[in-house]
Order: structure tokens, then C-alpha cells, then sequence
């Protein structure tokens, strides 16, 4: 397994695999990897020959007073299994190597209304900051085809729209949301929930799935089906902060004629945030 910590023998390497005739496919991600992340080498296994895993923090999708200097951060336990899955490389940048001229540049990528919206109206600037890393780590590694997990499904949307905007060459693979036993979605943050959040947390999943199920089942009120699971989450002991019935590729809300829908939920159990999503077809 290729390991690359500079931008230089990064590109290097990338352009010796495409002079050669090969496809190169990148997971990106924060590190701290589970399944869910391992999953992504998987999807991507049938696309390219070699793939790449970028493992980097990203300071400027973290707000002020969000998780950053706390992400958990393993490094040596995620390159070891990335090895033992077959990833062909890694590229481990800086903070200094991604941002040299200061981690607040002067040119952001911005994708009007879908980052405003949803986590967004939460986390101003969040999806800026995914937009602008991911067209840097695009230029970097230059993929033929990238893949990223529907567990942030909004991130997904911003990424598609920012990729057939731009016109960059790079195909978005979405991979499904890896789940718990209970269903919850699988999360590096999940390590920060109590015991007793714990147990709790995948409520969320399931009143996801049971609304799902009841928009499948002729119920075009949604609304009044949105307002119902924000009452049954915050009961449930959850702070939420939106629940929404929305198109899937524009996330605005919903409407009778809309044709695919998705569901969409955030909220804190306790300190930690949870955030989850179904489409309307994968109800039971």
C-alpha cells in the first residue's frame, strides 16, 4: 500500500497510474474509519484499478464551536486496516499541505441553495468547506470516479451539483448508509453517545423508516407527518433540528407530484449529533 503525506508525490504517483491507462477512484474521509468507510473501497473495487483513501480532518467544514480538536483521530489503526482490505494507496496531508497560504483561502466553492439548507441553516459554511476540500482533493488525486456514503445524504447532493456545474470529470458513486444491529447509521461521532444515548440513538432510524413506510402506504401530508416525528424525537429525548420530506436531489420540501423523496433527520442526543436519512422506496 502506497502512502503519500505531500501534494507532490500524491500527483506523481497519479499522473504515472494515468499515463499508464489506469482508472483511479478516491474515498474520501476524515479517518477514525468503521465498515462503513471500508465499504467504499468495495463500491469502488468494480470501477477502478487502483483507489485511493484520503484521510484528512478538514478545519474549514468545523464551526467555531463544533467537535474538530476533539474528532477522533487513529490513524495507525485505520492505515492498518485499509492494508488489510487491499487499499493500494492513502494520501495523509497536512493541515500546512492542503491549506499552505492559511486555512481560511480566499477562493471557496460555494453550491447556492443546497448548502444553505437543511444541516446547513445549521452549520453555516459546513458544505463550503466539504466543497472546497473535496474540488482540492479532485485536483490532487484526480479520479476518474469518487464514492461517498448516503449517510450524508445533503453532502452527496452539494458534491453532484458542485461536479456537473463545474464540469470536472469525476463520477459520484453514492454508497448505502452501513447500520448498527439496531439500525443505527454508523458514525465515528457514535463513540461520544452514553450507554443510555446509546440505546436511544436509533430511534431515529426507525421513526425514519416508519414514516417512510407511511408515505409509501398513500399518505400525502407531509407536513403534518414531519411535525409528528419531530414530536416523537424530542419525547424520545432528542434536540432536533429538522425533519424533513424532501426532493432528493434539490431537498426541497416535498410535494404531492414530487417523484423521489427523501427523509431527512438531525438532531443531539445529548452532545453528540446524530443525522440520518431514507429514501421512500427502502421502507419495509
Amino acid at each position: 500500500m502506497k502512502l503519500f503525506y505531500d501534494r507532490a508525490s500524491m500527483r506523481h504517483w497519479v499522473a504515472e497510474q494515468h499515463q499508464s491507462g489506469h482508472r483511479i477512484g478516491l474515498a474520501p474521509t476524515m479517518g477514525n474509519l468503521h465498515s462503513g468507510h471500508l465499504r467504499l473501497l468495495d463500491v469502488l473495487r468494480p470501477h477502478a484499478d487502483f483507489r485511493v483513501v484520503s484521510i484528512f480532518v478538514n478545519p474549514t467544514q468545523f464551526g467555531p464551536h463544533e467537535d474538530f480538536d476533539r474528532y477522533p483521530r487513529t490513524l495507525e489503526r485505520d492505515l492498518e486496516q485499509l492494508s488489510a482490505v487491499g487499499c493500494e494507496a492513502v494520501f495523509v496531508p497536512s493541515v500546512e499541505e492542503m491549506y499552505p497560504y492559511g486555512r481560511d483561502p480566499l477562493t471557496r466553492v460555494v453550491v447556492r441553495d443546497l448548502e444553505n439548507r437543511l444541516c446547513g441553516a445549521f452549520r453555516p459554511g459546513h458544505f463550503q468547506g466539504v466543497a472546497t476540500v473535496v474540488s482540492k482533493l479532485f485536483h490532487l488525486v484526480q479520479p476518474d470516479i469518487a464514492c461517498f456514503g448516503e449517510k450524508d445524504w445533503q453532502q452527496l447532493a452539494v458534491l453532484r451539483a458542485m461536479v456537473r456545474d463545474l464540469d470536472m470529470p469525476v463520477e459520484i458513486l453514492g454508497c448505502p448508509t452501513e447500520r448498527e444491529p439496531d439500525g443505527l447509521a454508523m458514525s465515528s461521532r457514535n463513540q461520544y453517545l452514553s450507554p443510555e444515548e446509546r440505546q436511544r440513538a436509533a430511534i431515529l432510524n426507525r421513526t425514519l423508516q416508519q414514516s417512510a413506510t407511511a408515505i409509501r402506504g398513500g399518505l400525502r401530508d407531509f407536513r403534518m407527518l414531519e411535525s409528528s416525528a419531530m414530536g416523537l424525537l424530542q419525547k424520545s429525548g432528542f434536540d432536533m433540528e429538522y425533519f424533513s420530506i424532501a426532493d432528493a436531489e434539490t431537498l426541497e420540501p416535498a410535494e404531492e407530484q414530487t417523484l423521489q423523496i427523501r427523509l431527512l433527520a438531525a438532531g443531539r442526543l445529548g452532545q453528540t449529533r446524530l443525522i440520518d436519512n431514507r429514501p421512500v422506496e427502502d421502507a419495509p
